[in-house]
């Protein structure tokens, strides 16, 4: 299982760096070549999510995002500092969303709603969690098995 960490300054302008690191790693990892865009696209929405809850909160710690390779699956995780205070997950349509106890927490951002839906239409497989000490939505994408067979002539 390889890694990758990328931590950043919550400014806007390094939001990209993260969907072009994601992209390539999830291109190395296996990710088929049709769904780079969603992730680039969805990495980019989780990233402007996590920089304007750090900015809008006075938050300087940086914004984390873990890239991962497993076996059959490539995730990336793009977590915040922003403390739950019992309003900081959203319920989306298809997405599941925990708190540290597990419970689903309503959200009173539009703005952070209309985000993770956009996440959620995006990837099939998504988590949002949140705890005291901070946020994490976990986007997890299938890999091809990258085999290489040869072809035997008789």
């Amino acid at each position: 299982m390889a890694t990758v960490e990328l931590r950043f300054s919550a400014q806007p302008e390094h939001v990209r760096t993260a969907r072009l690191v994601a992209a390539a790693v999830a291109r190395r990892s296996g990710v088929d070549e049709a769904v780079l865009d969603e992730v680039r696209l969805a990495v980019g929405e989780a990233c402007s999510r996590a920089v304007g809850l750090h900015r809008s909160n006075g938050i300087v710690a940086p914004v984390r995002v873990v890239l991962t390779e497993e076996e059959k699956a490539f995730s990336i995780e793009v977590g915040d500092e922003m403390p739950s205070t019992g309003e900081a997950a959203s319920a989306v349509p298809g997405v599941r969303s925990t708190s540290a106890g597990g419970d689903v927490e309503p959200s009173g951002d539009g703005e952070d709603e209309m985000g993770l839906a956009v996440i959620s239409g995006l990837v099939d497989d998504v988590e949002v969690m949140s705890s005291a000490a901070g946020g994490v939505i976990r986007m997890t994408w299938p890999t091809t098995l990258a085999t290489t067979s040869a072809t035997v002539l008789p």
